[in-house]
């Protein structure tokens, strides 16, 4: 079981670290429009555009990445809460 949750949580904190290349690459349009940009941006746009639905941006300033990662970071906790329990 331990090799489970370990396979998941080093999953979700890639996952984390995409999002946050994906937020850092918005900043300069030129890395985004790149080949590495689009499959970063194919990844973790999906999951992004949920947040997006109900955050409109401030202004200019989207702060749904900050919602979906703080998301993403409690429901580790919980996985770990959850394998902790077995």
């Amino acid at each position: 079981m331990a090799y489970i949750e370990l396979f998941i949580l080093t999953a979700v904190n890639i996952y984390f670290y995409l999002i946050i290349a994906s937020v850092l690459m918005s900043w300069i349009p030129s890395i985004k429009e790149s080949r590495v940009g689009q499959f970063i941006t194919s990844l973790t746009d999906p999951y992004l555009d949920i947040f997006r639905k109900f955050i409109p941006p401030l202004g200019m300033i989207d702060i749904s990445p900050i919602i979906a990662i703080y998301t993403l970071l409690l429901a580790s906790r919980g996985i770990s809460v959850l394998f902790g329990m077995l």
